[in-house]
Parts: C-alpha cells; structure tokens; sequence
C-alpha cells in the first residue's frame, strides 16, 4: 500500500468513526471498533513513514 492509499484509508476511517460517534455515541461498541482500526491504520503511517524521516533528519 503506497503512501497515498494509505492517508486516504486514514482520513476514510477517521470520518466513519465521526459518523458513528454523533449517531452512537463514543463508547458504542461500532465507535471502539472503528477506533481501533483508525489506531492500527495511524500505526502503520507512523510505522512505515515518521520512523524512516526521523532517521534521515538526525
């Protein structure tokens, strides 16, 4: 998955768990779920892109 792909799923899910916080409220067992998955998604950003620039900054 390239960069790209990988913000677009970032923000797509980030919106999901928006929608199902205003319709269920944030502790609904959808909004954990999809907070959950936006976690594992943030992860893998911070995993495979801010480690990498990090170690060229120093």
């Amino acid at each position: 998955m390239s960069k790209q792909e990988l913000l677009e799923r970032i923000e797509k899910k980030r919106a999901q768990l928006i929608d199902i916080v205003a319709k269920n409220g944030l502790s609904s067992p959808k909004a954990i779920q999809y907070s959950q998955e936006l976690d594992l998604l943030l992860n893998r950003y911070h995993t495979n892109y801010k480690n990498k620039y990090s170690t060229q900054v120093s």
